[in-house]
């Protein structure tokens, strides 16, 4: 059973704002619950429509769930998890910079692209997409859990940092023929205007995803090509 007080206040997490508030973040799905657990968050509410193994879960009919969840549609558990402390900003390795991502998808999977080859930190823009905004989370299947999302002012960030900082653009040296040192930081740009001219300018290396024939996409979705490109910063 869920009281109207538990459905207002979960239907207030939509909003950035009252995440933040609140400290709070919602997850949605079996699978992504259950792996964020795996990693060691602990929820503080669980709610599902059916039985589960899992310990403390309330359960709810369909109705309810469909007026709790954050989606499109409802999934069969959902999640209540308390928003991790942020640690120090990364100084070394190798770090992913994500200037003015909007597209909740393309964000959570840009966090799953970084689980996968082992990136913890993500240097993100403030106008970046909330990384704990309901579609990112889903999107991420659990990898929010591993790796941090840091939300600063890229621009003075950059200008005092002593990494090499790696652009991609649709000209520059071929990922494929670039040797990416160790520590060093690679800047993604938003979806429809790339990276901004402010962070072009700190950039110290222009590296591309070179095209195999002359007519074709004018550019590609930019969770494809940071994985592209992440499969050889992270050699």
């Amino acid at each position: 059973m869920i009281t109207k007080k538990e459905l207002k206040s979960i239907s207030s997490l939509r909003l950035k704002k009252n995440r933040k508030e609140l400290g709070q973040f919602v997850a949605e799905g079996t699978k992504t619950v259950e792996a964020l657990i795996e990693s060691g968050l602990a929820p503080s509410a669980l709610y599902a429509t059916q039985e589960s193994d899992l310990d403390q879960v309330t359960l709810v009919g369909q109705k309810d769930m469909e007026r709790m969840t954050l989606l499109k549609n409802a999934s069969p558990m959902l999640g209540l998890f308390s928003i991790p402390s942020e640690p120090s900003l990364p100084t070394k390795g190798r770090v992913l910079v994500l200037d003015a991502i909007a597209d909740p998808g393309n964000f959570g999977t840009i966090i799953r692209l970084c689980d996968w080859f082992g990136i913890e930190h993500i240097l993100c823009s403030e106008d970046t997409v909330d990384c704990y905004n309901p579609k990112v989370v889903q999107a991420t299947m659990g990898s929010l859990a591993r790796v941090y999302c840091h939300y600063t002012d890229l621009n003075i960030f950059l200008s005092q940092s002593d990494l090499p900082i790696y652009g991609t653009f649709l000209e520059g040296e071929s990922i494929y023929e670039t040797s990416f040192p160790e520590n060093a930081m690679l800047v993604l740009g938003s979806e429809s205007h790339g990276i901004s001219p402010a962070i072009e300018a700190l950039v110290t290396c222009r590296v591309t995803i070179p095209r195999k024939v002359k007519q074709g996409p004018e550019s590609l979705n930019v969770a494809i090509a940071g994985a592209l490109t992440l499969g050889e910063f992270c050699q």
